[in-house]
């Protein structure tokens, strides 16, 4: 494979180039590397770039230059896979990067472009890009160190540069979990032993604690790349038992009501029940609390749940008998987070939504679940109905959850219409097809 590098400081390179195993993949001729620098295509003190066109600040690299360092890089090594770098570009992630490795190996020449400045001439990428490159929301002085961390990426995936090949196929990000912790002499180092289990000489206890380890710490940390993934049904059920305990409380009371917005109490409908059930038990909600204080409601919600949970429903309908199975009935939002303590041990951090703009210390948005889950403790998620949950239950949450918003003013969704998003934005599987 080729790889030809046009830049602005090809200087960079010089170090990276002659270390480690990119140096080894080029002395075993599994790769060639051509770095070029953009000054060599101008005329000797001839500027290789101007300034943009319009208001605003920066320079861009010229159109003629870049088409002239192209042209004689593929005069030399072949027609390329063009490779641009931009925040506008697609993210990387291991997915993509296994992607654009198959497309350059079946051209057999890549060339990156990495620019400086203020980034490209969007006429170039136009012509030139087969694929523009993001490294993540975050903008740098210039493209040439996401471009090395491209090659070194590219060259792991490349047979016979890394020694043992289960190091690239047993890595991180390489299938839906990270890497497992790994250890070595001395057994105990400040404190820290290294695992029992890891020195037992028992390679099935080994094998499953590693893949406990691994699923825990990508439940933990890297959990919006484990939901892209595809999983198979025994790995959703293992990666289940490792995301904290959830439960939702559905408020009837300390709500806000009527066009004044006042405090008060609102009615039970069984559909919100049934469907919010329902919901919860796609999304493994352990239990579904509908609270209110009202006894004639309670009476009300209490025969609908007889009838489903141990009643002639339990046979009519095995799976609405399973969803509504887990649903709860609490006078007040205290009784649920006491039952919740009860049954697990800690008491529940407390997540409220509303559709509504709140002040509050703590905001979490649909990506915050390690900032949430490093509590180690049960989470409850708290819906409000008529016109949403008083501030002060607000007030007193733990984190306020952002709102829901589409692209248009509107924004009066059902409460059971918000659970299921909120569910499924906070805990579903959004996999990604490659």
């Amino acid at each position: 494979m080729n790889i030809s590098i046009l830049t602005v400081f090809p200087q960079l390179y010089e170090p990276f180039l002659r270390t480690s195993l990119v140096n080894r993949a080029q002395q075993k001729n599994l790769v060639r590397i051509d770095v070029e620098g953009f000054f060599q295509y101008v005329q000797p003190k001839e500027r290789i770039d101007a300034p943009t066109f319009g208001h605003g600040p920066g320079m861009l690299i010229k159109p003629a230059v870049i088409e002239k360092a192209v042209d004689a890089q593929e005069g030399k090594h072949g027609k390329a896979f063009k490779i641009f770098f931009s925040p506008q570009g697609q993210k990387l992630d291991q997915h993509v990067l296994k992607k654009l490795v198959s497309q350059v190996q079946r051209v057999g020449h890549v060339l990156l472009i990495p620019a400086r400045y203020e980034g490209m001439d969007a006429r170039v990428e136009n012509l030139y890009a087969d694929a523009v490159v993001s490294f993540g929301d975050f903008v740098l002085m210039g493209g040439d160190l996401p471009a090395m961390a491209l090659i070194e990426g590219m060259l792991r995936l490349l047979p016979g540069v890394v020694g043992k090949e289960e190091s690239v196929l047993d890595e991180s990000f390489s299938g839906p979990f990270v890497d497992y912790p790994v250890y070595t002499e001395p057994v105990e180092w400040h404190g820290q032993k290294v695992p029992d289990v890891i020195r037992s000489g028992n390679h099935a206890a080994m094998m499953a604690w590693r893949e406990q380890e691994a699923i825990e710490k990508t439940v933990k940390n890297h959990f919006s790349w484990l939901r892209s993934q595809q999983l198979s049904p025994e790995q959703k059920l293992k990666v289940h038992n490792y995301i904290p305990k959830h439960y939702i409380a559905l408020m009837h009371m300390d709500v806000l009501i009527g066009q004044d917005r006042q405090l008060g109490v609102t009615s039970v409908t069984s559909i919100d029940v049934h469907d919010i059930a329902r919901s919860s038990t796609t999304y493994g909600i352990q239990q579904f609390f509908v609270v209110t204080p009202l006894k004639d409601q309670q009476k009300i919600v209490g025969t609908l749940l007889d009838f489903w949970q141990k009643g002639i429903g339990v046979d009519y309908n095995r799976g609405r008998h399973e969803a509504v199975d887990r649903v709860r009935l609490k006078n007040t939002l205290d009784d649920v987070i006491s039952a919740i303590e009860a049954q697990e041990g800690k008491k529940p951090i407390l997540i409220t939504t509303s559709a509504g703009n709140h002040e509050h210390e703590n905001f979490v948005s649909y990506t915050d679940q390690r900032r949430v889950w490093a509590h180690d403790r049960p989470v409850l998620l708290v819906f409000g109905t008529g016109k949403g949950l008083a501030p002060s239950v607000i007030k007193e949450s733990d984190y306020l959850l952002a709102p829901i918003h589409g692209f248009t003013a509107f924004n009066h969704l059902s409460v059971r219409s918000a659970v299921a998003v909120v569910l499924d934005r906070w805990l579903g599987i959004h996999e990604k097809v490659e």
